[in-house]
């Protein structure tokens, strides 16, 4: 009897346990539904008249998202991306009264992209980036642009194709068709031994029934501020000095032809070499390519070796021309070090660095660089030559 007694009494305990310790459980008290959200997609920031920031955010509306953006913003399932805007002193500050009369609860999980006005840019743009460092809810790997209007035109632009104009700076970045760099990036070249950085260049390109974006060059920074621009075709030429060149073409007119081979790069490298020589500071950058040929003009046959050593001279050539003019202004004009010179005489000469290290401005466009470069061609192509040339012609070379 007692053992039939003590299993009801288990039983019982167990059921009332079981029954209310659902009291316990917290639940989710703080649950925000999706509807309620308005998922910040990028952020411009413009400097106004009267020395205030303007912060300008693309947003997404979640419910609408299956249609498709319009112009007037209105798609398919409603309204999906909307552009606000808010002034303060500080970014949060107008970020707070831009809440204030939004019906939405503004999440930053889903920021891709951070746009700076040129005018900002040239006046302080540091000071601003560490707030998205700082604010716990922003994103580190965020991309930050320079635009050369107000931050706000690129936000609002409206691609053909991509949803938003943040898919579309953001995809760019990705491609790498000029230089990527996100928040902690831009943070940790600032803190280097330089205090310099390049940030890339976005403009609206605006066409008869459509707006675009493109990239277009760089945005050159010293101690927090931009101090110039360069443009596409210098930002080549640093992206090979950064080791950062991962798609190019470069088409080469050979001696004594009016026609062009473009070549298609598959794979680069650069090694920055540091030399000091009865005093003197030099700089060997060491760069090696492996291209094939995608367009042949010429009749030249590109499966003779002789024929390729020749084109691989001159693939070297046409690279470190660019490489030149890209040192002329940055280094000798601009004297900013966005090359990453700096952080390799630090590593290789420590007890030398520390003697220039407070007068690098000066020291910086003196260090004399030598371009040690070569180019391999790996394939030629289906084709032997242009097909506008007869097979006697082509073998003639």
């Amino acid at each position: 009897m007692l053992k039939i007694f003590l299993e009801k009494a288990v039983k019982t305990v167990l059921s009332l346990f079981i029954c209310s310790s659902p009291l316990f459980l917290t639940g989710c008290w703080d649950r925000v539904e999706l509807n309620d959200l308005g998922l910040v997609l990028a952020t411009g920031l413009d400097k106004t008249e009267d020395e205030q920031i303007e912060v300008s955010v693309q947003l997404a509306v979640p419910e609408a998202m299956g249609g498709e953006a319009t112009a007037s913003g209105q798609g398919g399932a409603g309204k999906t991306i909307t552009v606000e805007k808010a002034i303060g002193k500080t970014i949060f500050e107008a970020l707070s009264r831009l809440q204030a009369r939004f019906s939405r609860r503004i999440f930053w999980g889903h920021n891709q992209v951070i746009i700076i006005g040129e005018d900002l840019a040239e006046s302080e743009v540091q000071k601003h980036i560490d707030f998205f460092a700082r604010f716990p809810k922003a994103r580190l790997k965020s991309y930050i642009f320079v635009t050369s209007g107000k931050a706000i035109d690129v936000l609002k632009a409206i691609p053909d194709v991509d949803r938003s104009s943040a898919e579309v700076a953001r995809e760019l970045a990705n491609f790498r068709i000029g230089m990527a760099v996100t928040v902690k990036d831009f943070l940790e070249e600032l803190s280097g031994e330089a205090n310099a950085v390049g940030l890339p260049w976005i403009e609206v390109k605006k066409e008869s029934f459509s707006k675009g974006l493109q990239v277009n060059g760089t945005a050159i920074l010293k101690d927090g501020k931009m101090i110039g621009y360069i443009d596409d075709k210098l930002t080549r030429g640093l992206l090979w000095l950064r080791n950062e060149m991962e798609s190019s073409t470069v088409t080469v007119q050979p001696e004594g032809y009016h026609d062009q081979i473009s070549f298609y790069l598959l794979h680069s490298y650069t090694k920055l070499i540091p030399k000091m020589e009865n005093g003197k500071w030099k700089m060997i950058v060491k760069i090696v390519t492996e291209d094939d040929a995608v367009e042949n003009e010429t009749n030249l046959n590109l499966t003779n070796p002789v024929i390729t050593k020749k084109l691989e001279k001159e693939l070297e050539k046409t690279i470190e021309t660019r490489i030149k003019m890209t040192l002329e202004v940055v280094q000798k004009k601009m004297g900013a070090d966005i090359l990453g010179f700096a952080e390799a005489f630090h590593r290789h000469y420590p007890d030398e660095w520390e003697k220039v290290k407070d007068q690098w401005d000066k020291k910086f466009p003196e260090i004399e660089v030598e371009i040690k470069n070569n180019a391999y061609i790996r394939r030629s192509g289906v084709s032997t030559s242009s097909k506008v040339v007869s097979k006697e012609e082509v073998f003639k070379k």
